[in-house]
């Protein structure tokens, strides 16, 4: 089903972007795992709407109700089921996208495959906004990786062509992780700032990139072919809407490399075996090789602006100018920081929960 993922454990996102609420269910999940909820909503607040100027307007407090799966603090074995309330919508604001559908986005194409049953305010399942359930699934991820060992974070790559810093490949530092406004590198960030502020003054839109870093990930996560980590990681990323491309380690650059260039020759450290480079991006064959796992996702700049645009009138098969109303992100990759690194922590720890139970069958 295509708003459901994973093997081992298997994840369903829910809702609408105004309907009544928007959740998810969480299964497959072992029992006596711990649940920090401060640390949970530290990570939803992130991604978290109206916090500053360079996002939207909408204000939701986002804080999950559990229904189920949770015990005094402790996962239960039940399927873990959460809400988040939607207690800010204008409905309003999108009446006339039933007839008129927005350039870059789902409207028409929806109209088509649902035959006009369609939620199109603010997207309806099509929104960011559901993003944020799978928050949720990540945040509580993210934290029983973080008990291993394993350690998630990313960082804005770039925004309209600024660019910030890049992880070292061999040992990226996480210190950006959390930032109002995550960059290693402040004069960049505030670069990117000024080019997100002149977009929204014009009535437009910018995108940008974002790079993410697993870090702790031991040897031999991951299966090969279609279980590969890489595929992985693609498969719930492309799920995040906006998102455009995914590539890992050295990505596209390796078609200008030799083999000499990309291979990652391997030496002895501290007496395990590493590369001496990470032009893989910490993945051979699908599966893990010890090195930190990078890789970079790239985001369209948000469809919906104010500034007017073409298009057609369904019901008069005419062109009509339109001007979208509504409350939208002149840049959407700040706050799809940490939802990258939500995807990235179901994904792995999907592949850990499958790897686990490949061992106790051996």
């Amino acid at each position: 089903m295509s708003s459901t993922f994973g093997e081992s454990l298997k994840l369903s996102i829910f809702g609408q972007s105004h309907g009544a609420a928007i959740g998810m269910t969480l299964d497959g999940i072992p029992a006596g795992l711990p649940v920090n909820m401060d640390e949970l909503q530290a990570f939803l607040n992130r991604r978290a709407p109206g916090q500053n100027h360079w996002s939207t307007p909408r204000k939701e407090d986002d804080r999950p109700e559990f229904l189920s799966g949770l015990l005094d603090g402790y996962t239960c074995g039940a399927p873990i089921a959460a809400v988040i309330y939607n207690n800010n919508t204008r409905s309003g604001d999108y009446a006339n996208l039933a007839d008129c559908p927005r350039p870059g986005h789902a409207d028409y194409t929806a109209q088509v495959k649902y035959g006009g049953f369609q939620d199109a305010a603010g997207g309806g399942h099509f929104s960011g906004r559901l993003t944020a359930p799978l928050c949720i699934a990540g945040g509580l991820c993210k934290q029983w990786l973080e008990q291993m060992g394993i350690r998630i974070g990313a960082h804005i790559d770039t925004i309209d062509g600024c660019s910030d810093n890049l992880f070292d490949p061999m040992a990226p530092q996480l210190e950006a992780v959390g930032q109002d406004f995550p960059v290693l590198d402040a004069q960049a960030g505030e670069k990117m700032k000024a080019r997100i502020a002149a977009a929204r003054s014009q009535g437009d839109s910018v995108g940008g990139c974002i790079e993410c870093a697993i870090i702790g990930l031991p040897v031999g996560i991951g299966e090969p072919m279609f279980g590969g980590i890489e595929s992985r990681i693609a498969q719930i990323v492309y799920g995040i809407p906006a998102v455009k491309g995914v590539e890992f380690g050295a990505g596209f650059h390796v078609a200008s490399m030799t083999g000499s260039e990309n291979n990652d020759n391997y030496t002895m450290a501290e007496g395990k075996i590493r590369t001496a480079t990470n032009n893989a991006g910490g993945i051979l064959g699908g599966i893990s090789n010890g090195m930190p796992v990078l890789f970079r996702v790239a985001m369209k700049p948000t469809p919906s602006i104010s500034a007017a645009q073409q298009s057609v009138s369904l019901s008069a098969m005419a062109s009509r100018e339109l001007a979208v109303k509504g409350r939208h992100d002149p840049c959407i990759v700040p706050r799809a920081v940490p939802v990258v690194e939500a995807a990235a922590a179901i994904a792995i720890y999907d592949l850990i929960l499958s790897n686990t139970q490949t061992s106790r069958r051996k």
